[in-house]
């Protein structure tokens, strides 16, 4: 084989210029004062010093010293200039963690190695959690290579089956986090099989239900419309073979789905199909937490730490955000 036939059959790179215009802009603020719970294996250490070294957050290592240190040892890493918070063990460490918080030690959680469900506990208890007014959800922040802007897809990973109520914060939570990342108009096409009324379907009852919430001033931030099956929602030209004229059909880079899941399979398809990257953030609690997963590569772990960098900065500019 020639060295043009090798050269002409070497794949380029992976480009990933919607997460490097994040992880740009968070780098222009103040690091972010985030406790890491419970990083006592390498990845997990590992993706907070890569954060830290890349001038996002200021890690706060709360998890049994020992093993935090053992972790350090394999990664060859020096933890002198890091605080560390000793605990017992992984609830400990997230109720730790939570502690900080509530205190003003820290701006937001990151996810080490321990259990969302551990994590989330200490986040949702009624008394000493991080709770607010609005309900809890996360959101994913795909970088898609085939599509030209971040696709933001929720909730895959906290609400099984959202009620009526719970949607409409899942979608506000949305749409405050495509504001902080800074998207011009966010677009959010609410999801189902179809984009017709269906009575027997209740996901289309439940997207007309939104969009008239939105019309009323219940949803505030951005454009609704739905329900709308997935090709609709993000090609224009599906969108016109089947006369949907709207600002958010074909356009749509906020993707609300029925329930976990949709939204699951959705995520991961794009992701193994399509060689798409899956940040992802949790909303709706005092301050965001970072979740990310021992699969996620290192550029996915830096994104949702700029991720949650942007969403503490612009809660910081609005006050008024969630209640308590």
């Amino acid at each position: 084989m020639t060295v043009a036939a090798v050269e002409k059959s070497t794949p380029e790179p992976r480009r990933h210029e919607k997460y490097d215009r994040l992880i740009a802009a968070a780098k222009k603020l103040p690091k972010l004062r985030v406790a890491v719970v419970h990083p006592c294996d390498e990845a997990a250490l590992g993706a907070a010093l890569d954060a830290s070294e890349l001038g996002l957050i200021e890690p706060i290592l709360v998890g049994p010293k020992a093993k935090i240190e053992t972790a350090a040892k394999a990664l060859k890493t020096d933890l002198s200039p890091f605080r560390l918070v000793d605990a017992a063990h992984s609830d400990d460490a997230a109720a730790q963690a939570v502690g900080l918080v509530r205190c003003g030690e820290a701006e937001a959680l990151m996810k080490g190695s321990l259990h969302t469900d551990e994590l989330m506990g200490a986040v949702v208890r009624k008394d000493g959690g991080l709770r607010t007014a609005r309900r809890i959800s996360h959101c994913f922040i795909m970088d898609v290579p085939s599509h030209d802007r971040p696709l933001i897809i929720t909730d895959a990973a906290v609400n099984i089956a959202p009620t009526l109520e719970e949607k409409r914060d899942i979608v506000q939570n949305a749409i405050d986090l495509a504001n902080a990342l800074g998207a011009e108009t966010v677009r959010v096409a609410i999801l189902s099989a179809m984009e017709t009324i269906n009575p027997k379907v209740p996901s289309t009852i439940d997207a007309a239900a939104l969009c008239k919430m939105a019309d009323r001033g219940q949803i505030t931030g951005g454009l609704l419309d739905g329900p709308l099956a997935l090709d609709n929602a993000i090609d224009l030209g599906a969108a016109r073979i089947k006369k949907i004229s709207s600002p958010v059909a074909g356009q749509a880079n906020v993707l609300v789905v029925p329930d976990l899941e949709a939204g699951n399979v959705l995520a991961k398809s794009l992701t193994f199909l399509t060689d798409a990257d899956a940040a992802g953030i949790v909303l709706g609690a005092r301050v965001p937490i970072i979740l990310t997963s021992r699969a996620d590569s290192r550029l996915t772990r830096l994104a949702s730490c700029a991720v949650a960098s942007l969403v503490a900065n612009a809660q910081r500019a609005t006050p008024t955000g969630p209640k308590v």
